[in-house]
């Protein structure tokens, strides 16, 4: 199942779940997006967020207003859906609304390929890019090791070309697959130092010793955290 956490009270863009790109809400577009690959529901603390999913005909559950992250959001939704823990869980955040099935499908697979591996909590993915976008921390980082497994994730440039220019830095995808069992064991840990300080929730599983499982893939999609992205966005949509 691909569940969207949607909060209607984003601090740095409010409301942007909603913001109309080409007549469609941005979170409904996402979820549009996506529904050709699995069942899809949209978890929000927003009744304006149901009625407008449920007037495009996507599924959409009410959640608590006091959640701090995404993650713990969709929770709450899988425990409403009463799912079964080796039941896939997909988080594809609300304000991807350009994301590829082919991307999606990745995570997919690579965490049915993982679902048995007690030691990776979470998959995800990472697009290469630029020395010049790495500059930005909008952008997360990661840096992983010779299996693909992530070793940090950080709104700084990572790793530091010392010596020399360097120009493949992997550009997270903030797309995480579980299984509910996996869910329920990431919830249950106690938010971590380094994710309060980078405002990155994976963190918290390499804070406490689990593996973050990645792989590459290949995307023009981008997420809308301002508004100058969402004009951004409007552009892409009429190209």
């Amino acid at each position: 199942m691909i569940i969207i956490p949607a909060r209607i009270g984003s601090s740095r863009f409010p409301n942007k779940v909603l913001a109309d790109i080409g007549g469609m809400p941005m979170v409904v577009r996402t979820a549009k997006a996506v529904e050709n690959i699995d069942d899809v529901v949209i978890a929000t603390d927003s009744k304006d967020v149901i009625a407008s999913a449920t007037t495009h005909g996507i599924k959409a559950i009410l959640t608590s207003n006091a959640h701090k992250s995404g993650t713990d959001r969709i929770y709450e939704a899988v425990q409403t859906l009463g799912l079964h823990e080796d039941e896939i869980i997909i988080n594809v955040q609300g304000d991807e609304p350009f994301i590829e099935t082919e991307v999606v499908q990745a995570i997919y697979d690579l965490s049915q390929k993982n679902k048995n591996h007690a030691n990776v909590l979470m998959n995800s993915c990472y697009k290469y890019i630029s020395n010049p976008e790495a500059d930005d921390p909008n952008i997360v980082k990661v840096v992983t090791d010779h299996e693909d497994r992530a070793l940090y994730f950080s709104r700084a440039k990572i790793p530091y070309p010392r010596d020399h220019h360097f120009d493949n830095y992997k550009g997270h995808i903030g797309i995480y697959g579980f299984t509910v069992k996996s869910l329920a064991q990431f919830c249950s840990l106690s938010p971590a130092p380094l994710e309060e300080i980078e405002k990155l929730e994976q963190l918290r599983a390499l804070y406490h010793g689990y593996k973050v499982a990645m792989i590459e893939v290949h995307t023009k999609s981008f997420g809308i955290d301002t508004p100058e992205d969402l004009d951004k966005a409007l552009k892409y949509h009429k190209l």
